[in-house]
């Protein structure tokens, strides 16, 4: 492996490195700080993990975190982060370092003192982003079993947006975005046909899914084929859906700033359908 020269000491366990190819490195690993100074040469085998933070923001930004946080802590989030790259197989967006470090300081330090923070999302996220859900789910049990900290289940939701932003290569805003958009649509469905969708069951799974998928085709301006006379046929069978997809596309359309193309209301229509019908 690759010597290095130690650039900074955090602590007898994580310090700061320059790779001769990377440049400035983390490397973490039990006494790996101990008896080091700045200027020695330290070889990258003695290191447990490395990561690289080749975005000079994101650097400055994980190092400022850095002095806050509890070495158990830190070891067990880059542990976490290793192991959503391996469980997802993608190369992730190394904000995830800062963004998702900096989330869990935050998290755990409200619920020591009692405060927990709700997640509007929560339903939508585990029926959005259900690899992402789970592989936060798991990022959850290890840091129970590392530092006896339970996470509620609100907490895994916001996990699995940090993961679905690294993987996507997306701004956490944007995926936060999207999600409070499907919020809206959903409530604005259930206002409308007087309902209320059980948010476990696969009928509000397949619609959220729907309306995700709407969402990124209008993003990206993709068209959806017309299915031959079936607009008019849905207009006068079924005009409560038909209306009401025409009202959730004009919300959609002023949220995206962007056109939907008319075949979106038929397939919308079918979902919304499918939910009256078992309206009891």
């Amino acid at each position: 492996m690759a010597d290095l020269i130690v650039q900074k000491v955090l602590n007898n366990n994580v310090l700061i490195g320059e790779h001769s190819s990377y440049g400035e490195v983390v490397l973490i690993g039990k006494g790996i700080g101990f008896n080091r100074k700045q200027g020695d040469m330290i070889d990258q085998s003695d290191a447990e993990k490395t990561f690289v933070l080749k975005n000079e923001k994101e650097q400055e930004n994980y190092l400022k975190l850095l002095p806050f946080i509890e070495n158990d802590l830190l070891e067990t989030i880059i542990t976490a982060i290793h192991h959503i790259k391996e469980r997802t197989g993608t190369a992730l967006n190394e904000h995830i370092h800062v963004g998702l470090t900096d989330h869990l300081m935050f998290a755990i330090k409200r619920l020591s003192t009692g405060l927990e923070m709700k997640n509007p999302f929560l339903h939508e996220t585990k029926a959005l982003y259900p690899m992402e859900y789970s592989t936060a789910k798991e990022v959850v049990t290890l840091i129970e079993k590392k530092t006896g900290i339970h996470l509620p289940d609100d907490e895994i939701g916001f996990i699995a947006l940090h993961i679905h932003s690294a993987i996507m290569n997306k701004e956490l805003s944007d995926v936060n975005r999207h999600s409070q958009l499907i919020t809206s649509l959903v409530e604005l469905i259930e206002e409308q046909l007087e309902i209320i969708i059980d948010k476990e069951s696969m009928d509000y799974l397949r619609l959220v899914r729907h309306l995700r998928f709407a969402i990124e085709r209008i993003n990206a301006g993709e068209t959806v084929e017309e299915q031959g006379n079936i607009n008019s046929f849905l207009k006068s069978e079924y005009p409560i859906c038909y209306n009401l997809s025409w009202k959730l596309i004009k919300v959609m359309q002023k949220y995206l700033q962007k056109p939907v193309y008319d075949a979106e209301a038929i397939y919308l229509t079918m979902h919304l359908q499918r939910l009256q019908k078992k309206k009891i």
